[in-house]
């Protein structure tokens, strides 16, 4: 278990569509909260995916090798 600080909040403004926040007012939806989670999975996605731009061509590279010369160390697997 991590000991974590709280983190540092501050208070923003959103619009969110009428429908959906009167629906999730009446389930007692936590707005900020789920509003946090949905902005920490979109952080989250984009910088995967610029992980994955910025590292394409490594990427690329090593795939290749090892479509031409099989998996390191393949022999000790077992499976």
């Amino acid at each position: 278990m991590r000991n974590e600080a709280p983190a540092v909040r501050k208070a923003a403004n959103l619009s969110i569509d009428v429908d959906l926040l009167s629906e999730a007012k009446a389930l007692s939806v936590n707005i900020s909260r789920a509003a946090e989670t949905g902005i920490a999975e979109a952080v989250r996605k984009e910088k995967e995916r610029l992980w994955k731009e910025e590292n394409r061509e490594a990427i690329e590279s090593s795939n290749r090798w090892v479509e031409e010369h099989g998996l390191p160390l393949a022999k000790y697997r077992q499976f």
